[in-house]
């Protein structure tokens, strides 16, 4: 089965079909069956973050509605007994796609639904969530990702000013109550980190390097009181919306990655 992905005509960012994806190859969870919960022509996401391979939220609007949760489940079906017949099942099945998907009304059936095909068909599998965070405080987002294997939560700093320069929120956002609602997984979460260097010309000229003390020490920090399974730091990989971004070095993230491990915490690099 190939591998690939939908590169939408505009800045030659990625609108992911919907509700099912790839698979695709992921530079950290391997052979990935991507649901997409997200409507197949666009973006949604309570982020706005200038690195997104899915481009701002202004140049995506919508015209479809979220895929239902009997779609989701259908389609998923489908997937997966072509792919169990081919003999080639996937390593993972991921909620990503274009943007947030615990922002979908019925995510948590919906995992269930994953869940249950998942043990039918390739019960190795595991099941991962890609999230931003924003939604953990609600607690059928929080039970639901409690029941998945790999729930990915976003943190890429505890700064609030590069926060809004970068991850720009919609909304209010406070990313102590965040790191408050992370705890409450009791190491049920992988964080998720994307450290970059270069400067944003949105708003004005600044620089957008978090690779430094000043916000790698209290990430560290944030990190060790989280206590979570895993933390993975990545770079960019695909074209950034924003122009002047530039990857982080192999030896700036695997300084960052020792220090993790230091402190007692499995840590992944993706370079």
């Amino acid at each position: 089965m190939a591998f690939f992905v939908l590169l939408h005509p505009v800045m030659s960012t990625i609108i992911y079909p919907s509700p099912i994806f790839g698979p695709v190859h992921s530079r950290r969870l391997g052979i990935s069956l991507g649901i997409n919960l997200l409507p197949a022509d666009g973006k949604v996401c309570s982020f706005d973050c200038i690195y997104c391979e899915c481009g701002f939220n202004k140049d995506h609007r919508p015209t479809l509605p979220f895929p239902k949760r009997e779609e989701v489940a259908k389609h998923l079906e489908e997937t997966l007994r072509k792919m169990a017949a081919d003999g080639q099942l996937p390593d993972v099945l991921t909620f990503a796609g274009n943007g947030e998907p615990t922002c979908h009304p019925q995510f948590a059936e919906i995992i269930d639904d994953t869940i249950r095909l998942r043990d039918q068909y390739c019960p190795e599998a595991k099941v991962s969530v890609l999230s931003n965070s924003t939604f953990i405080h609600r607690p059928q987002v929080h039970e639901a990702l409690m029941r998945v294997d790999n729930n990915i939560l976003k943190l890429d700093t505890i700064d609030p000013t590069y926060i809004q320069k970068v991850d720009r929120p919609n909304g209010a956002y406070d990313v102590h109550q965040i790191i408050e609602q992370m705890k409450a997984f009791d190491g049920h979460l992988i964080i998720q980190t994307m450290f970059m260097r270069g400067e944003t010309e949105i708003g004005s000229q600044e620089s957008v390097d978090n690779t430094g003390e000043e916000y790698v020490g209290p990430w560290l920090e944030a990190v060790k009181a989280i206590r979570p399974q895993q933390v993975m730091i990545y770079t960019i990989d695909r074209e950034t919306p924003a122009q002047g971004l530039l990857k982080a070095t192999h030896e700036q993230l695997d300084a960052i990655r020792d220090r993790v491990i230091a402190a007692g915490i499995p840590c992944t690099a993706s370079y």
